[in-house]
């Protein structure tokens, strides 16, 4: 048999390498672990593992709410019974009498009530009108106003709106003057119902009809 006739050799493996090598690595390993603790024990001596115990927690036992009896349902309502139709005779032909003139003259009628006059002017109060009186000399109240200005308030720059009700009659007179809202300032107040003399007003209609009435208007007082 010549020498091109035999089988070639398997090649090696990395694991049959590792195989091979494997007892002297590990010996070899464990030897210098071995020294390395020796040389560490042997130069520090004064380390220590540390420690990693813990401490457990106590349970705490938990007392449970006693059991709630849940009440039964309410019974249910009973129905309520069948209504009992009564008998009883009941004429149909009912027939409410006709009302004339006839039975119930003129002259036996009771006579109509009284319209109860109440007297407007004793007070401010609503009176129902249709055209709102109109003032017919404010040139001559704003010169009035001028007139009228207490001269140390003026002179301070205070002012002040006072609010007077007015009672007008039927020719648009003024007949009664109130101080509805005051300014604050007496001196204001006593200027305004000063003022208040010097108004002239149209009549308030109601429809066509002149009525008297009660108005409020604002007096102003500023520095301008």
């Amino acid at each position: 048999m010549t020498a091109e006739a035999l089988p070639a050799a398997p090649a090696e493996t990395a694991n049959d390498r590792l195989k091979r090598g494997f007892t002297s690595k590990f010996w070899g390993s464990m030897i210098a672990a071995t020294v390395l603790h020796f040389v560490l024990f042997a130069f520090w001596p004064e380390l220590t593992a540390e420690d990693f115990s813990f401490e457990s927690t106590e349970l705490e036992a938990i007392e449970l709410p006693p059991e709630i009896e849940i009440p039964p349902p309410p019974q249910q309502i009973a129905r309520p019974a069948t209504p009992i139709i009564a008998t009883a005779d009941i004429d149909e032909d009912i027939t409410i009498a006709p009302t004339t003139f006839e039975d119930n003259p003129v002259e036996d009628l009771p006579p109509p009530p009284e319209e109860a006059t109440t007297d407007i002017s004793a007070a401010p109060t609503f009176t129902p009108y249709t055209v709102a009186p109109s003032i017919l000399n404010r040139a001559e109240v704003m010169r009035s106003m001028e007139r009228e200005y207490p001269p140390l308030l003026r002179d301070a720059g205070i002012g002040g709106t006072v609010t007077v009700y007015f009672f007008i009659d039927e020719d648009g007179l003024v007949q009664d003057r109130q101080i509805n809202d005051s300014s604050g300032h007496q001196a204001l107040d006593d200027a305004a119902m000063a003022v208040s003399e010097i108004y002239r007003f149209s009549p308030a209609l109601n429809r066509d009809k002149k009525v008297p009435v009660w108005v409020s208007f604002s007096i102003t007082f500023q520095v301008r």
